[in-house]
């Protein structure tokens, strides 16, 4: 594991001459930390989820993003930065917050996974329709022409990085994240297997809990505060209408998309517009009362606080769902 690279040897042996602080000190110096366990960063929750889940005991996670902090524009402290640089593996998803990918790519860490890299990313705008897509049987996605993928119009520059709200991408990273935990500790390799094969199985079921929950709906459109859902929507042939794009802290809404979305939300019978748990609802509630319809949460789970509906990823999810099948109708 890591050894303190700001401790020079030197000081580190003339410490073991000392009493207590010996311990510590040639603790150190050994190769890992004096309680045995990887000293995992992870960028914000659900890195810090899949790291947990699958780490169980043999690993400290340390979350970049404090919980109840919008991760979109996390600014890492000097602090923050070096004790990076001290992990002994790190996992992150590059695309979502700039500045840990510029500590990431300057830590020198060896064991390093990007969550980006472990499924296939696409480009989603404001709009996102998966109504022409199908899912095979190895999880990948292609429309009824057979292209890789189709997003409607108001696409974004950039690709979407918000995998972790499609269960099936979610266990894709799950597989990634252990064989980087057992390459970082081999002596606990089949925990990490087999933590990772409980934790894939968890996300299949709640995969299967979404198609059997959101087969027989009367609505097939829901309304967002920022295009988080695209790759949920995808997955299980909905339609995604966000209010603004892949970011949630923008304030630049045009009035031709916010009539765009009172057109819509009156042909396809939308009575919900959804807000979320860490960013401003006033968008959402100024949708609401111009439609005359009511608002929700529909969590993107970037954090855990007191005010999710549910202790973790799996729970969140599942009142995800619950609140999704009320504003489609579903049965």
């Amino acid at each position: 594991m890591n050894v303190r690279r700001h401790i020079p040897t030197a000081v580190i042996a003339g410490a073991c001459v000392l009493g207590m602080t010996a311990l510590s000190a040639c603790s150190d110096s050994s190769g890992g930390k004096a309680d045995g366990k990887l000293n995992v960063t992870a960028s914000f929750y659900p890195m810090e989820f899949l790291a947990k889940e699958i780490g169980k005991d043999h690993v400290k996670v340390t979350d970049l993003t404090s919980p109840g902090t919008e991760p979109h524009d996390l600014e890492l402290s000097p602090r923050q930065t070096a004790e990076l640089g001290e992990s002994d593996a790190i996992v992150y998803l590059k695309g979502i917050q700039p500045a840990v990918d510029q500590a990431v790519a300057q830590s020198g860490v060896k064991h390093i996974v990007d969550a980006a890299s472990l499924t296939r990313l696409k480009k989603h705008g404001d709009e996102v329709d998966g109504h022409a897509h199908t899912t095979g049987d190895n999880g990948t996605e292609h429309d009824e022409h057979g292209h890789e993928g189709h997003d409607h119009a108001h696409e974004a520059d950039g690709n979407d990085p918000h995998i972790w709200l499609d269960p099936v991408k979610f266990s894709q990273v799950a597989k990634g994240v252990g064989k980087a935990l057992a390459d970082a500790d081999p002596a606990h390799r089949a925990d990490y297997a087999r933590n990772t094969d409980d934790l894939v199985k968890k996300l299949g079921d709640l995969n299967k809990k979404f198609e059997d929950g959101l087969k027989n709906k009367k609505a097939d459109t829901f309304i967002t505060t920022h295009a988080a859902f695209g790759y949920l929507a995808e997955r299980y042939g909905l339609t995604e209408e966000a209010i603004s794009g892949i970011d949630p802290e923008s304030s630049d809404v045009s009035g031709s998309r916010m009539k765009e979305l009172q057109k819509l939300a009156k042909d396809h019978h939308v009575d919900t517009v959804f807000s979320e748990t860490l960013t401003n609802p006033a968008m959402a509630k100024t949708l609401a009362e111009d439609l005359g319809v009511r608002t929700d949460v529909l969590d993107p789970i970037e954090g855990i606080t007191d005010r999710s509906k549910g202790r973790d990823y799996l729970q969140v999810m599942e009142a995800n769902l619950a609140a999704l099948q009320k504003a489609l109708g579903a049965k």
